[in-house]
This record gives structure tokens, C-alpha cells and sequence, in this order.
């Protein structure tokens, strides 16, 4: 089965950098994630898009607009882009030139693929009008705009802006514009699940539910009360077409996620989760994938 990993880093990042060497083990570098691709049959990956000016400043005020994959000179051919919003940047004078760098970014069909936020890492609502130009873009682009929601991998973030229930508001406000609740919003699982449910324009990731090695994956797949804390939202939400596989790598390697998520998710929807719900939101994936 060809997989589709929708949520992976690859930006000059202390933090990801630390995450890498210190708690995951794997190879943070353009080769060692494809190294994990091919052995994994990953066929293609999606990046968020973010940077920092100083190390371990992020989440960075600082960051010009878009912010992206910078930890290779190039993206590689394996991967595609969500591009990164700096909010605390679209305002003032400086807000038209950062807003006319994303759009500019936004018509290279052939690496961009969405757009990130970081809600809770930056502290604004995801409803506020500080985005709104952001998803007049995605709409007239066609693009689907990726949400970070849940617990932040920063003591800095602000979880009451991360919290999966203010994109309810959201996808109320933008019904043409879709959604995707990065994490099913943990570890407000039942609320992402709710979200997801009720809006058809919104959809989730699987990626960060764990992270660690393979000593830490071992531990938590054999405790039932950790897997049972997201297989009763999943089963709540009856909606596996709205589920997507991403690893959140470098925070743990392609092998244990995969093996993860195909404890975590029936059989019968492997096929849709691990690739044809990419393909379907992000449809400049598969584009890409018929070249």
C-alpha cells in the first residue's frame, strides 16, 4: 500500500533539531527522511512550513511571511508544502508586502500544497481578522489551510488559542474554505471529533498523538487506556474519509507511526487514511503524484 505522510518538518528548528538526536533517534536531514520514506513506502510528504530567526525562538515574532521548509537550500522532490503564517506580521504597514510574499508563494502549484497556522504557538484565534486576507487566498487558490490544535511543543504556546472548539466558529465563517485540525486536537480528542463531525468542510490529522522511540511506542501502544482515548473519538466521529495519516516527524520515525496508526485504525480504512483522504483534501497532491 503507497502511503501519503501529510505532516512532517523539515526547517532549521532547535527544537525539532533536540527532538531528533535526544528523544526520537532519527536522522533530521532531507536524506534521512527520505531514507525512511522508501523503506516505508511513503510516496510522498507534505511539510509545514516554519522558521526562526534565533535558535529556540520559536514560536518567532520575527519570522517573515511565508515561512517555510529552509533547512535544505530546496525542497526536496519528495516533498510538498504548507506554507507558514506569521500572524503577528499582517499587521501595520508591513502587512500588504507579507501578504502579496504569500500569494506569490501560493501560485507555485508545484511545491505548494496548503497553509499552516500555528494556532496557540502564535496567540490569536484562528476567527480573528487578522487572518481573514489569509483565507480569502486559500479560497481563491483552492487551497486548505492546516490548523495546529491541542498541546503545544512549547511552554510559550497559549492552549486557550489551540483549542479545536474555536475552529468551529471558523468553518462557520468560511464554509468555502477547508480545514484541517492538526493532531485530532489532543488532547481534546472529543471536541476535535465533534468539530469534525458537524462541519464538512473540516477535516483532521493523526500526526504527534505520540512521540518518542521505540521504547516509548511499545509502552504506549500496549496501554489500552492511551489507545481507547482516541479510538472513542474516532468511533464518535464515524467519519475515517476525514482522517489523515502524518507522522509529525522528526518527533518520531515513519516505521513506529505507521505501525501505530494501523493499530489504532480498522483494517477496512487503511487504505483511505494512509493516502486517498490526502489525495482528496490537498488536491494539488494529486496533481504532483500524476506527473
Amino acid at each position: 500500500m503507497s502511503i501519503i505522510d501529510i505532516h512532517v518538518h523539515l526547517s532549521n528548528v532547535e527544537s525539532f533539531r533536540h527532538t531528533a538526536n535526544h528523544v526520537s533517534l532519527v536522522d533530521y536531514s532531507a536524506a534521512g527522511l527520505k531514507r525512511e520514506f522508501d523503506r516505508n513506502g511513503v510516496v510522498l510528504g507534505l511539510g509545514m512550513g516554519v522558521t526562526e530567526q534565533t535558535a529556540g525562538a520559536f514560536p518567532d515574532s520575527t519570522s517573515e511571511n511565508p515561512m517555510n521548509l529552509d533547512l535544505e537550500p530546496e525542497i526536496p522532490s519528495f516533498l510538498m508544502e504548507c506554507v507558514g503564517i506569521n500572524p503577528t506580521r499582517l499587521e501595520g504597514g508591513q502587512a500588504t508586502a507579507e501578504l502579496d510574499r504569500i500569494e506569490r508563494r501560493l501560485q507555485a502549484a508545484t511545491e505548494v500544497a496548503g497553509i499552516k497556522l500555528y494556532a496557540g504557538y502564535y496567540h490569536h484565534y484562528v476567527y480573528d481578522s487578522i487572518y481573514g486576507p489569509v483565507y480569502e487566498l486559500a479560497q481563491h487558490y483552492k487551497l486548505p489551510v492546516v490548523i495546529h490544535t491541542g498541546d503545544t511543543y512549547s511552554m510559550n504556546g497559549l492552549l486557550k488559542y489551540s483549542h479545536p472548539l474555536t475552529v468551529d466558529e471558523l468553518a462557520l465563517q468560511h464554509r468555502d474554505v477547508t480545514f484541517m485540525l492538526c493532531h485530532l486536537g489532543d488532547p481534546w480528542v472529543m471536541d476535535a471529533a465533534e468539530v469534525v463531525s458537524k462541519n464538512p468542510n473540516v477535516y483532521a490529522d493523526l500526526s504527534g498523538l505520540v512521540v518518542g522511540d521505540r521504547e516509548k511506542f511499545n509502552r504506549f501502544m500496549h496501554e489500552q487506556l492511551f489507545m481507547d482515548h482516541f479510538r472513542r473519538a474516532l468511533i464518535y466521529a464515524d467519519c475515517y474519509d476525514k482522517m489523515l495519516f502524518g507522522t509529525d516527524w522528526p518527533l518520531a520515525s515513519v516505521e513506529l507511526y505507521i505501525e501505530f496508526i494501523r493499530q489504532l485504525i480498522p483494517e477496512s480504512f487503511h487504505q483511505a487514511v494512509f493516502y486517498d483522504n490526502a489525495r482528496n483534501v490537498f488536491t494539488r497532491i494529486g496533481d504532483r503524484l500524476l506527473q
